[in-house]
């Protein structure tokens, strides 16, 4: 009878937590499974080269031998209409 009854308030107490977090959670106007978040953060480059003269995107992108959804990915802030001469941009590294 007394290990029915630690069972049974050991259940109590979980489903009492996850309702908890769960308002919580609502509260705050986000899912609580933080878990199945994407990540987010910022691109780590491993490779730059400079731009030169009449150097677009995916022509620099066509160099590095990649394509230009990596390319822009490892670049997140680049403007790819208004490049200059001597910009540094990424052309490997890793996406995280």
């Amino acid at each position: 009878m007394a290990k029915i009854n630690s069972i049974t308030t050991m259940v109590l107490n979980l489903v009492l937590v996850l309702s908890f977090l769960l308002i919580i959670s609502v509260a705050e106007g986000r899912y609580f499974p933080v878990f199945l978040k994407a990540k987010t953060g910022a691109p780590h480059c491993d490779s730059v080269v400079g731009v030169n003269s009449g150097d677009t995107c995916f022509s620099i992108a066509q160099m590095s031998n990649t394509t230009i959804k990596t390319f822009s990915a490892l670049n997140p802030n680049l403007n790819c209409d208004a490049l200059f001469i001597g910009q540094w941009v990424c052309i490997a590294g890793t996406l995280i």
